[in-house]
């Protein structure tokens, strides 16, 4: 199973998002040793500066090719407990990761720990952060073991840190060791509510894991640690940045959305079963909740008008059958329903209309084909009583001029 997943933001100064990109090239060191690489992939050489090519001028001095100076500002910048010297090497690394050289970002993180080292600097946050940024180029070039292995290695340092836990995650994700990946995205979850990549691949392992476990697969799970109130606290006082704030504000309304659907299909349902029960009050109340969440769901307007019809309530019924109708002009339910709502109205002419587009829609609905029958006999029977009526009026009014 390839790196394919959401990646997190890098960590620490510069670092930028773990986004898919191709791993760039050269050697990578494993374990915390510096390898040296070749001068086209390494550090500049010489005669190069900050990635510019200089070239000799006629006065010995150099001469810059590309007229634009490079702003190399970002390399000098704090970077926790760090001495210059290191935390340049950090700063770096963090802009190579930025810029998809993730070879080179390796290189310099790696420099940077064996720096800590040799200098005795005993700074567990700051070493945290070098190993976790490590880590990310490891996962962006595949190397999930080595990654596992580094994020371990932050974690020792800083307890519960949610980088490392999430790109661990998905090195181990990645080799599909499913339950340690499962448990690792479940403590970044009770750290963090709002990573999206969490509760995504928390989704997908789960039914991984009941293919590959059944239904006893919780019981072969290693123990989720529990995090400490105080751990939670403190991330979430922590200030967030634009793009987290983004990414919470995206799962709070997709969150919503989920919310939605669950409880419009589940008052649909509901109506459907009242339905069936002959509770068509209950029925078209749950109807009318769901169009309340989906005012523009056309079988919730034909659904209720069922409702309607069974109350006598004709007038309503074929205001719903409009709606439906509005929705999908060749709707044969909203026609047909509509027919019958005309029918309880007496207006036959116009259910006899409706009843026959139903039928050039369909000439094989033989409910249509039978309402039709009836609705003709009933339209017939009332222009004979019309009829009747007229001419016992003519007669009357003849009776009253001739006296």
């Amino acid at each position: 199973m390839g790196n394919t997943q959401e990646k997190p933001s890098g960590s620490g100064g510069g670092a930028a998002r773990l986004d898919q990109a191709t791993a760039g090239s050269g050697t990578r060191s494993r374990g915390g040793g510096s390898v040296k690489k070749p001068h086209a992939q390494g550090a500049p050489e010489k005669g190069v500066a900050n990635g510019t090519q200089r070239e000799s001028s006629p006065a010995g001095g150099q001469q810059e090719q590309d007229s634009h100076a490079v702003d190399t500002s970002y390399l000098d910048a704090p970077a926790g407990a760090l001495p210059p010297h290191l935390a340049r090497l950090k700063n770096e690394g963090n802009h190579l990761f930025k810029h998809g050289q993730f070879g080179d970002a390796l290189e310099k993180y790696t420099q940077a720990i064996d720096g800590c080292a040799e200098a005795g600097i005993d700074s567990p946050e700051d070493l945290c952060i070098l190993y976790s940024n490590r880590a990310a180029c490891y996962l962006k070039d595949g190397n999930s073991t080595d990654c596992i292995q580094d994020c371990t290695k932050a974690l020792e340092l800083q307890p519960y840190s949610l980088k490392p836990l999430l790109r661990r995650a998905m090195a181990y994700e990645s080799l599909e060791r499913y339950r340690m990946a499962y448990v690792d995205y479940k403590t970044v979850l009770q750290i963090d509510t709002g990573v999206q990549a969490a509760h995504d691949s928390v989704h997908r392992i789960t039914k991984m894991l009941i293919e590959q476990d059944g239904p006893e697969w919780r019981e072969k799970l290693p123990e989720i640690p529990v995090v400490p109130l105080s751990v939670q606290v403190q991330h979430r006082q922590k200030p967030i940045s634009i793009e987290q704030a983004q990414a919470r504000a995206a799962r709070a309304a997709q969150d919503e959305v989920r919310r939605k659907e669950a409880q419009f299909t589940l008052l649909k349902q509901k109506g459907n079963d009242l339905v069936k029960k002959g509770q068509f009050q209950e029925a078209l109340e749950k109807y009318s909740e769901c169009l309340t969440i989906k005012p523009d769901e056309c079988a919730l307007y034909t659904n209720r008008a069922i409702c309607f019809l069974k109350l006598n309530h004709f007038k309503e019924a074929k205001q719903d059958c409009d709606s439906a109708l509005q929705l999908e002009p060749g709707n044969k339910k909203a026609f047909y329903r509509r027919a019958l709502a005309y029918k309880g109205l007496q207006d036959y002419l116009s259910a006899s209309s409706d009843l026959q587009e139903v039928l050039q829609l369909d000439p094989n609905i033989r409910e249509a084909e039978q309402e039709l029958e009836v609705v003709t006999s009933l339209l017939r029977q009332s222009l004979m009583d019309n009829t009747g009526l007229i001419l016992s009026t003519l007669h009357i009014n003849s009776n009253l001029s001739q006296n």
